[in-house]
């Protein structure tokens, strides 16, 4: 399913979309008909795919080795409606999104998370279980918090 950096981010970029539909579209639901349990399951929703998009941003930025600005501007794309996908379309036209994943020993070692990385990505079971997990429990935590503003 994601055998390229391209297929994952193109993935969650249209799945962070999706879900900014459904929540807008709960948003105005709750507005004309007053039911406010929409905004929670379309909210919890958008959350975590949200959240899934962000780590996966950072795992392609990691792994494609993308200046900070290109980073910066993919995970905070996720916060303004449906601008994950044209910046997808921009990385893809930059060459952000080309090659694979940084699996072997030929990639080289320049940096101190390559090792690490590459070990993960060889195992892409324990991979997607740690991220699960890490986005499970930040996405436990915030909704412990609640929203901002304390409503």
């Amino acid at each position: 399913m994601f055998r390229t950096p391209l297929s994952a981010f193109r993935l969650l970029a249209f799945a962070e979309a999706v879900t900014w539909t459904l929540l807008i579209s709960a948003l105005i639901l709750r507005a004309t008909a007053g039911w406010a349990p929409a905004v929670t399951v379309a909210g919890g929703i958008h959350g975590f795919v949200f959240l899934s998009y962000g780590a996966t941003a950072i795992l392609v930025a990691l792994n494609s080795r993308w200046p900070v600005g290109s980073a910066a501007l993919a995970i905070v794309s996720a916060v303004i409606p449906y601008a994950t996908i044209p910046v997808e379309r921009w990385l893809v036209r930059r060459g952000r999104l080309d090659g694979r994943w940084r699996t072997g020993e030929e990639d080289g070692d320049a940096r101190w998370y390559d090792g690490p990385l590459r070990w993960f990505l060889r195992r892409p079971w324990v991979l997607v279980l740690l991220i699960a997990a890490a986005v499970t429990a930040l996405f436990v935590v915030l909704l412990v918090v609640g929203p901002p503003g304390g409503k």
